[in-house]
């Protein structure tokens, strides 16, 4: 009886996936046909009145009560407002990810996607200097258009992502990225092994580094332990390659600025060997200063701190 209801619940599993994977497809296809910048504004209104209801509020608010202590509940519960409307616009966006990129050098006015000059600059030197980098990002406003600003600037990229559970899903959030942001390398166990492969190939590499990770090296961030994962500092430690930053600022009037720091010197032992716990430190110290900038514009909903690296 057991082997049957375990079966049982199998099956129903399968097919409420199934169904799900099917429903979002459709739904993803259906937004597609609407205008992105209406669809993001109702998306940001939905969020900011549904998502204080939702689990993670208290999530957030913990987080940032950590992060900013001296702040007073209303100013909290005011970056959150911020929070759920950017999460809201950053899933809407997705429906028209592979239409979203409008920036041209050549136009004279600025349009959706702007650049300062010397992230433009840097781009290009990327493109052309003939050798592999590794870049890291954050979740902060869409953390998906640095991907496109790569490839739309002929950088020949391969991006690590999650893959979704879900097979129908899989399959079109694969087909929207793939014209649009080189290479993709799903998170597993073969992921570093296709990563350094993509190194040796020439290419730059992008990951987000800014979440929680259970078997990471400690790092301290907003004054508080936790812990990072090191993937992008042992790559360095064993390709010889620049390491780069990139962030997104979500900007009035349905605009963003994609920025791209110079190179960033990943800290040395004694042996002249990458130090990866430093390395990651520095790392999230640039992503703590991304973050205190625009702290309305950041992933605060999952658990970034846990009790047991306070303890450590």
């Amino acid at each position: 009886m057991r082997r049957i209801g375990g079966s049982l619940r199998k099956l129903a599993k399968r097919t409420g996936n199934a169904v799900i994977g099917r429903l979002a497809v459709w739904l993803l296809k259906g937004l597609r046909r609407t205008n992105p910048d209406r669809l993001a504004d109702f998306a940001g209104w939905f969020m900011r009145s549904a998502g204080p209801l939702l689990p993670e509020q208290r999530v957030g608010r913990a987080n940032l009560a950590a992060a900013y202590p001296d702040k007073s509940p209303a100013e909290i519960d005011n970056i959150l407002r911020g929070v759920w409307d950017n999460l809201g616009r950053v899933g809407a966006s997705f429906a028209h990810l592979d239409r979203l990129w409008d920036y041209d050098a050549e136009r004279g006015e600025p349009g959706r996607v702007e650049f300062s000059p010397e992230t433009l600059q840097r781009y290009l030197r990327l493109r052309d200097d003939g050798k592999p980098a590794l870049i890291f990002a954050a979740h902060l406003a869409n953390w998906e258009l640095p991907a496109l600003a790569a490839t739309a600037h002929g950088v020949a990229t391969a991006i690590l992502f999650r893959r979704p559970n879900i097979g129908d899903i899989d399959r079109l959030v694969r087909e929207i990225r793939a014209g649009s942001m080189g290479m993709l390398i799903h998170t597993g166990l073969d992921a570093p092994v296709r990563i350094a492969e993509a190194l040796e190939r020439g290419l730059h590499v992008g990951m987000l580094v800014d979440q929680y990770y259970t078997r990471g090296v400690p790092v301290t961030f907003f004054g508080r332990r936790t812990r990072a994962n090191p993937l992008i500092a042992r790559l360095a430690r064993h390709v010889d390659c620049p390491i780069h930053g990139t962030r997104v600022i979500r900007l009035p009037g349905h605009r963003l600025r994609v920025e791209l720091t110079e190179a960033i010197a990943p800290v040395r032992d004694a042996a002249g060997d990458v130090d990866v716990q430093a390395t990651m430190q520095a790392i999230m110290s640039i992503v703590e200063g991304w973050v205190r900038e625009h702290p309305e514009q950041w992933l605060w909903l999952h658990r970034r701190w846990r009790p047991e690296d306070d303890r450590a």
